[in-house]
């Protein structure tokens, strides 16, 4: 697929991938060159393989704490907001499989369908990454918000979706049949809104086309956000966060042991033990020592697995 990288360069639809985040249809090599920081397991596709065991903990990680922990890494573009929620009450966790849609161009629609034809990809663009979902995605896609004659997702391709990662989409575009996607019960997704007409997507389309897919498993621009694939995607109480796969465990230690120092200052306020200055300030030497007794004599009775706080004493005996 190489080939399809170059031929977009050549004629002039993208610039350097660096220089603009954005475009190309990457092999396993190029996600593994553009995710160096990620030393684990990783999928066929290249990308990064956080863990089932994070994902299950980051599901109670708030998007404060996640934000924190990535503004002190360094990554200060990594949350969007302004969605229309597809079962708000719920939480989207998932690793991310990203694609790119552009506006259509005829020329450039041939040249990729016709490499599309020979790298075996079945049916029109909007169903190529689908295909390549596995288990626990989130398909995040940047449609550039395109709403009339824009949804390349309605009741058929999102049944698919669900049925290849039993997880949900953050898509930066309109879809359709929106209540046959209200539906599925766990297809939690963040879109940008909704229109009842359908996308225009191939040279069948005619004057009609409208858009391109130009990348899939490459930077991906969410808004005010850059995705990447393998990223952890974090989507609740309307915002989402794109959690590079590196910091993954760190955001939910993080998030486990604000947790668990919130339920034991809360604890000590109400038995009147210390004062709300003592407990709303950097801690003294003492109620460190109260903290650390406190989690040996409740570490089975805490919403943080045992394992877990295990490991939070063995920090703080070091």
């Amino acid at each position: 697929m190489m080939k399809i990288f170059a031929g977009l360069l050549a004629l002039g639809l993208l610039t350097s991938v660096v220089g603009n985040a954005q475009g190309g249809f990457f092999t396993p090599e190029e996600v593994i060159r553009y995710t160096p920081d990620w030393k684990g397991e990783r999928f066929p596709d290249g990308r990064p393989k956080v863990p089932d065991k994070i994902l299950d903990r980051m599901k109670k990680v708030t998007l404060e704490e996640a934000w924190a922990t990535l503004r002190e890494s360094g990554f200060n573009h990594q949350y969007e907001d302004g969605w229309l929620v597809i079962h708000p009450d719920q939480v989207l966790v998932g690793r991310a499989l990203t694609a790119v849609w552009m506006p259509g161009r005829p020329d450039i629609q041939k040249l990729l369908e016709s490499e599309g034809k020979q790298a075996h990809r079945i049916g029109s663009q909007n169903a190529w990454p689908v295909d390549m979902l596995q288990p626990r995605d989130v398909y995040v896609a940047d449609h550039f918000a395109l709403k009339k004659d824009g949804p390349s997702i309605g009741d058929n391709v999102g049944n698919a979706i669900y049925a290849r990662s039993g997880n949900g989409i953050v898509y930066d575009g309109a879809v359709r049949d929106i209540e046959g996607l209200k539906e599925l019960e766990n297809f939690t997704s963040f879109v940008r809104s909704y229109d009842p007409s359908h996308h225009f997507g191939s040279l069948a389309s005619g004057p009609r086309l409208n858009s391109t897919m130009v990348g899939i498993n490459c930077p991906t621009r969410i808004g005010d956000a850059l995705a990447m694939p393998g990223d952890v995607v974090l989507g609740k109480d309307g915002g989402v966060l794109f959690i590079p796969p590196q910091l993954a465990e760190k955001v939910v230690q993080d998030s486990e042991l604000t947790r668990l120092r919130d339920i034991f200052g809360h604890q000590r306020l109400r038995e009147k033990k210390y004062t709300a200055g003592q407990i709303d300030t950097r801690w003294s030497d003492a109620i460190e020592e109260d903290f650390t007794g406190w989690l040996r004599a409740n570490e089975d009775s805490l919403p943080v697995p045992r394992e877990q706080i295990e490991e939070i004493l063995q920090k703080r005996a070091h």
